[in-house]
């Protein structure tokens, strides 16, 4: 799979700089299933011609969590078009070959970044099985581009087999290096039906980041996002509200970005919220680290004693500036205690308390290690709330290279799936005289669940 960027800007040579790739030198980026190849077949002051060429490894690919096969056909694990299309691939290709153009960084001549030049690109095989050139057209028009297909017959020597879902498209526009690379990395996968990686939360940010200042006023914007987060529902909905937020120009940055909550914020908010319906007045958060969760129980009256123990005493050093205990006011302060402990050994400090959290902990615990802490936490220290989360394992499937079998961190021991961990939870319950609740959090997908579940456990009437 081929693509070629030309312009013919005086001197055409400037492509090298705007691109950071020395016309003399052939440049290879590796993939996830192959490498991406970078030359030059045309180099001249009055036109010059960038090439990148796909070597994807059909073998390599099948190892991956992604199937482009189809069910009907025994070989369609390895015999199919990924190699020689124009697909995701060739928009992770494009980011790491022209990184620092796609940012709109050029070191040794930067005034050409802001500057429109005439640009020509030629994608040799491009598939667009639904809406074929109509699609192709409605994308790409609207930006501005002069668009030549041509579409190719399924076999050359059998006409009447009638045309492919393949064409060879060139697109000619007057822009800057930047918009051109964007619009080319968002709309190239948006034609196909496949990407070779999951889609998650994180493809968000990628097509806001990469397209968010021309994707608002496409007018084809509802049909692009939803194709390039593969018609999932919920994240398409996320897309769309975030790209109508900027359009009407209501929100302020600092407001957008708490809307662009992450993964890890929505969890701690959520702890946050359960601890709060639970009444409880002392709380205590076990694994507290830096104290981002204990930040927000100060800013609630209800929470007038408020503990924190860690396993580091360097986190718990961490704590104490994030939380500015120094400039703390003495009443303030009376709320707040940190102290560095272990949760697989008895510790009376852990006692009286009406509430405690522990928020992506027991993974980083050994398995052997475990019945320990439910003792201390739940036979001993007998909080009348717990609320605990965890990674869904199930979940790790939608991120890029990982697999059912890969964690999320190199610290953790184990990650459970959704039955796991409620199994695991209700024998807690039934051990130690607790009713829980088994909840997600974030996003949910279809037969995957949450990327992280929560329990949370009232100690028995």
């Amino acid at each position: 799979m081929i693509l070629n960027i030309s312009t013919t800007h005086k001197p055409a040579t400037d492509l090298g700089y705007l691109l950071h790739k020395h016309p003399d030198k052939f440049q290879s980026v590796e993939l996830s299933v192959g490498k991406a190849h970078i030359f030059y077949p045309e180099v001249g002051e009055d036109k010059t011609t960038i090439s990148l060429l796909l070597d994807i490894d059909p073998i390599e690919m099948v190892r991956g969590a992604k199937s482009f096969g189809g069910e009907g056909f025994a070989l369609g694990h390895y015999v199919n078009d990924r190699p020689y299309v124009a697909s995701s691939f060739m928009s992770v290709a494009l980011a790491k070959a022209f990184s620092s153009a796609l940012n709109g960084r050029c070191k040794d001549k930067p005034e050409l970044v802001d500057t429109k030049l005439p640009f020509e690109v030629m994608i040799a095989s491009l598939p667009a099985p639904k809406g074929g050139e109509s699609l192709i057209r409605r994308f790409f028009e609207p930006l501005g581009y002069q668009v030549e297909l041509t579409r190719h017959q399924l076999d050359s020597k059998f006409p009447e087999w009638g045309d492919s879902k393949y064409f060879t498209l060139k697109l000619i526009n007057y822009l800057t290096t930047k918009e051109l690379l964007s619009h080319l990395y968002v709309l190239i996968p948006t034609l196909d039906n496949d990407k070779h990686y999951f889609v998650s939360q994180n493809e968000i940010e990628k097509l806001l980041e990469k397209g968010g200042n021309w994707l608002k006023e496409h007018p084809e914007r509802e049909q692009i996002t939803r194709r390039y987060l593969i018609n999932l529902g919920s994240l398409s909905r996320q897309a769309l509200t975030r790209l109508n937020e900027g359009e009407a120009g209501e929100q302020m940055p600092s407001e957008q970005s708490e809307r662009r909550e992450s993964l890890h914020d929505k969890r701690l908010n959520i702890v946050l919220e359960k601890l709060l319906e639970s009444e409880a007045s002392s709380v205590l958060d076990l694994g507290c680290g830096e104290g981002k969760l204990i930040k927000r129980l100060l800013k609630h009256k209800q929470f007038t004693e408020i503990a924190g123990m860690d396993v580091a005493y360097s986190e718990l050093l961490k704590a104490k500036e994030n939380l500015h205990l120094a400039e703390m006011s003495p009443k303030q302060k009376e709320r707040i205690r940190l102290f560095q402990g272990s949760l697989t050994y008895y510790d009376k400090r852990l006692e009286g308390f009406e509430a405690a959290a522990v928020v992506e902990v027991i993974e980083h615990m050994d398995l052997n290690r475990l019945k320990s802490f439910e003792r201390v936490l739940f036979e001993f220290a007998k909080p009348k709330t717990v609320i605990l989360t965890t990674p869904n394992k199930e979940y790790n499937v939608t991120w890029e290279k990982m697999g059912l079998d890969d964690m999320r961190h190199t610290d953790h021991r184990f990650e459970w799936t959704r039955q796991e961990f409620a199994d695991w939870a209700k024998n807690i319950a039934n051990n130690y005289n607790y009713e829980v609740e088994i909840l997600p959090v974030g996003e949910e997908e279809e037969n995957v669940g949450a990327p992280t579940q929560m329990a949370i456990f009232k100690y028995g009437n």
